[in-house]
């Protein structure tokens, strides 16, 4: 079991008081805004790490096998396709 590491007396008080803060009260103005397009378009990184749930899909043997020739990891590509589509969807 791994075990969590007691944040010290100054740390809590400093998130207490970032806790406290509303949403407008934060400047955000370094951050470069990320567009839904953009967001498509990046690879799953150390942040955003979705659930990923096992499911039993039927395809067309040629969408499959094409797929499939394109090496390891087609079902992350599939997957990529598919959310593409989904970001662009959600807008129409």
């Amino acid at each position: 079991m791994k075990r969590v590491k007691t944040l010290s007396v100054r740390l809590q008080k400093e998130l207490a008081a970032l806790d406290n803060l509303e949403d407008r009260d934060i400047d955000t103005s370094d951050i470069p805004e990320i567009t839904d397009a953009e967001w498509s378009r990046r690879k799953v990184g150390p942040i955003y790490r979705p659930i990923k749930k096992s499911i039993s899909l039927r395809l067309d043997a040629d969408v499959l096998e094409w797929f499939k020739s394109k090496g390891s990891g087609y079902q992350t590509a599939m997957n990529k396709v598919l959310r593409e589509h989904y970001a662009r969807s959600r807008h129409t």
